[in-house]
């Protein structure tokens, strides 16, 4: 799959942090019940990569990503783990050329005009607004759609059920990425059947 199959799997995006590899399985299994396939891992806790490897063996209908990806080493262990595409909350050279290199789908995120045109320069076409609240938001990303007709969005940071659907109508938008269908706590507390509710929500949102 390219990276905008992916993203084009489910309006919402669920940035995750898992804190017990355990919980990945069932979690993953709740959000595809909910209609939700790509999840982004966040490489926040320990026990992320193991997380990662369980969803990619055991739930096929998954598609796990890496996010928080910061350095060449980070996507080789996510490549090695499964992962199936890549997040960074922004994007050095190094990474870029780590990420591209790897084959694996890359999400790099952006907040200026400058560095979408780097991004763009390297041939990659869809990036992570982030943060994305903070940056303008919605506004900013119509702002952009004028002089990058071609790029393509997912927006995260800030965004809510409040405000979702807002930013779905966008041409430019794809996803948005959030963590509110599977909060840490209620991850933690393996709450999977409100997980799928949450998911099933989302997943109802229209683009």
């Amino acid at each position: 799959m390219t990276l905008e199959d992916i993203l084009r799997t489910g309006p919402v995006m669920p940035v995750v942090v898992i804190d017990d590899a355990a919980h990945a399985v069932p979690l993953a299994r709740a959000l595809v019940a909910g209609g939700i396939r790509a999840i982004e891992i966040t490489l926040r806790t320990g026990a992320a990569l193991d997380a990662v490897q369980a969803i990619a063996r055991e739930v096929p209908d998954a598609i796990p990503g890496v996010g928080t990806a910061l350095t060449g080493a980070d996507v080789l262990a996510a490549l090695e783990a499964g992962a199936k595409f890549i997040v960074s909350p922004g994007a050095t050279p190094a990474l870029v050329e780590a990420a591209i290199g790897s084959g694996l789908p890359f999400l790099p995120g952006v907040a200026t005009a400058s560095e979408l045109m780097a991004g763009l320069a390297a041939g990659l076409s869809a990036f992570k607004f982030f943060p994305a609240a903070q940056a303008g938001g919605v506004e900013a990303l119509k702002a952009l759609g004028g002089p990058f007709p071609n790029a393509r969005f997912c927006p995260t940071g800030g965004v809510s059920p409040a405000n979702a659907a807002t930013y779905l109508a966008l041409p430019n938008v794809l996803c948005v990425g959030g963590s509110w269908i599977a909060p840490r706590e209620v991850i933690a507390a393996g709450d999977f059947a409100r997980i799928e509710q949450l998911a099933r929500e989302a997943a109802g949102l229209e683009r």
